[in-house]
């Protein structure tokens, strides 16, 4: 944590005038040079205070430019108490702790104590690398650097989180092999429990004013609570949830239900070595955890050969996944059988048992789970199978965590909340009732700065010749940017064949681009190689719609493939629209319309990022302009300028560049 300076401390009395500090005369204009006043800010900072006053719900949007985060950190700060700050992804959390919490304590001279916490995935086990090292489980060079990279620097680090390392990409394979999850931590049976970066981590929460989490986190501890084990966070009198267009998925995942062959993988893979270093001789641990991912693996296999998502409803009785999954359970139940004579021997073989019959007690509870509230569906991924069970809707759990716990503040803020002004969807997803709700606009010119241009002679998203079409468009803008674009894909297919089609243009037209294509390298290092090149084209898909800030020229064209609405036979999006059809509902303009705006504005805020941003968004999908509900789409979007003209298009980049090009 930061040092704080010392500065005259702001009493609450002053805080019930935020001019003083937001004001062009005010203290954060005094105290941070790079401090802009905002009409927007000052306001936003206004209806939070009035929700902390009232111990009420606010829901609050605020455009890029706003400066929605000092906008709920000061009133937040002066407001005293303890406090959770939860955002979306991992960067902004790293950003609030390490930047925008200390300068905004530091300005205003509050005497706070600010604590970062991520899931125990973020922190390097000091057991489990030991044991790492010591079984020579790595395999390839790169992991086998990584590793002794990690080992190197563990007694200078701080906190032990990944985001220390940021040479190793976050998804390296050693990051699983050097960290701990909670079914096979040891607690305090851990040999180094004392010097443990987690522990750690949660002391420094429990004792601070303001803790910094992510949405996974937040329910993960939620969930905690409701099994009756010692919360994880402390009690406090404010909650803010960032990027708060993500908690409605974030909690639909911790109020269902999940199971995975790779879990049992894991665990196989484990009990080899643990037996093998305590239990020698009770087993062939080599063949135990063999026959146990073999069965693992079956489940797989009887998925068929391509990845997907079923219902449990689409699949017949006699479908190859019910006897995969009974052989499954047959082989835990008998590996359970030899592993429970020698538990005893060893402390992390019992722990192991334990692991297995919880898992096994998953397996089962999904399979046995009957209810008109959950959906249970399979998801197929190259190597692994998830069953998973979600509530179609997580308003009344989540209504219940809000009420049962002593009052306190909630606020939800994010640039995507609702659609034309309209906060529905969200607040019923949350069962948010009693939310006050605002939003303000961003305080860019977007109609100087940007241009929204939908090409003409686009066929239908669903026509066979869509996708070379939109090949045919997209390329002479890319030209007129000279690169320095993001392609915006709605699906891994497309961003596959759009980086094949390029590649070859490129080389073609031998254009001196930079192409980045997500799969190639992890998420991290593609943005860091898309900064650092010259004219750099990046095409990704979901990961890449939000939370990605590239400012100046290096980003001047976002194309968006398509419309972002989910997949038809998405099986808890079909679950979802018959509920509301039943109600009498639409349920394509009740919630596909809506979600899809929400992910459209996303993608399309990663254009302009500050007041000298300038560029064209470009999406390639006609309905737009054709369908009804296309000018609901467009119009919740900023108030860009717009054309259907490639010839205005292209000229944008001559009329607003130096040079004539981005």
């Amino acid at each position: 944590m930061s040092s704080t300076r010392q500065q005259t401390p702001i009493t609450f009395e002053q805080s019930h005038n935020l001019t003083q500090i937001f004001g062009a005369d005010g203290t954060l204009a005094h105290r941070l040079p790079f401090f802009n006043p905002r009409p927007e800010q000052l306001e936003m900072a206004q209806a939070v205070t009035q929700a902390l006053n009232n111990t009420a719900c606010a829901v609050l949007e605020a455009g890029t430019g706003t400066g929605k985060t000092f906008a709920y950190l000061v009133p937040t700060l002066l407001w005293g108490g303890k406090a959770i700050i939860s955002t979306g992804t991992k960067t902004l959390q790293d950003q609030l702790y390490e930047r925008d919490l200390p300068t905004i304590r530091d300005a205003l001279g509050a005497p706070v104590t600010i604590a970062l916490l991520k899931g125990r995935a973020n922190y390097v086990c000091h057991y489990h690398l030991d044991r790492t090292l010591m079984n020579g489980r790595l395999m390839g060079r790169d992991d086998a650097a990584h590793i002794q990279r990690i080992r190197k620097d563990l007694n200078h680090v701080k906190r032990g989180d990944k985001a220390e390392w940021p040479d190793i990409p976050d998804d390296a394979l050693v990051w699983q092999q050097v960290t701990s999850t909670r079914e096979n931590c040891l607690g305090s049976d851990c040999p180094n429990h004392k010097e443990c970066f987690v522990m750690n981590a949660r002391k420094e929460a429990q004792s601070a004013d303001v803790i910094v989490v992510n949405h996974h986190l937040f329910f993960a501890d939620v969930m905690l609570r409701e099994e009756g084990i010692a919360e994880l966070l402390p009690a406090v009198n404010t909650v803010v949830f960032d990027e708060a267009h993500q908690v409605p998925e974030v909690a639909s995942i911790f109020f269902g239900q999940q199971f995975s062959t790779a879990q049992i993988i894991d665990w196989a893979r484990d009990i080899q070595a643990e037996g093998i270093t305590h239990v020698r001789d009770a087993a062939d641990w080599r063949e135990v955890k063999d026959v146990l991912e073999r069965a693992a693996k079956d489940v797989r296999i009887a998925c068929g050969t391509d990845n997907g998502r079923w219902s449990v409803a689409q699949l017949p009785d006699n479908s190859p996944i019910w006897d995969a999954l009974d052989k499954l359970q047959t082989i835990i139940d008998d590996t359970l059988k030899i592993i429970e004579p020698v538990c005893e021997r060893a402390e992390t073989i019992e722990q192991l048992s334990t692991r297995l019959e919880q898992l096994s007690e998953q397996l089962t509870q999904w399979r046995e789970l009957q209810s008109d509230d959950m959906v249970r569906w399979i998801e197929a991924f190259s190597h692994t199978v998830r069953l998973n069970a979600t509530p179609l809707s997580v308003a009344e759990p989540f209504t219940r965590q809000r009420e049962s716990d002593h009052p306190r503040s909630w606020i939800f803020t994010s640039a995507t909340l609702s659609v034309r002004n309209d906060f529905t969807l969200f607040k019923e997803q949350l069962g948010l009732h009693d939310a006050h709700t605002a939003t303000w606009e961003s305080p860019f010119d977007f109609a100087k700065q940007s241009l929204l241009y939908v090409p003409n002679g686009l066929p239908e998203p669903w026509d066979r010749n869509f996708g070379n079409i939109v090949l045919q468009k997209i390329f002479p803008m890319l030209r007129a940017s000279n690169g320095r674009a993001f392609l915006l894909c709605t699906t891994l297919a497309a961003v596959k064949r759009y980086g094949a089609w390029l590649t070859e243009q490129i080389d073609a037209y031998d254009l001196d681009w930079t192409l980045l294509i997500q799969g190639e390298s992890s998420r991290t290092e593609l943005l860091n190689q898309y900064r650092e090149a010259k004219n750099p084209v990046l095409i990704g898909s979901q990961s890449f719609w939000e939370g990605v800030d590239v400012r100046g020229e290096a980003l001047s064209l976002v194309i968006i493939d398509k419309l972002p609405f989910a997949p038809p036979d998405d099986p808890v999006l079909a679950a979802r629209l018959r509920v509301i059809e039943a109600r009498g509902e639409n349920g394509f303009m009740a919630y596909q319309v809506p979600q899809a705006v929400i992910n459209l504005k996303q993608g399309a805020g990663r254009l302009i990022r500050s007041e000298t941003d300038r560029g064209v968004l470009m999406i390639c999908d006609s309905r737009l302009i054709t369908k009804r509900y296309g000018g609901r789409i467009w119009q919740s979007l900023p108030p860009f300028a717009r054309t259907r003209e490639e010839s205005v298009a292209c000229g944008f980049f001559e009329n607003h560049f130096e040079g004539g090009q981005a």
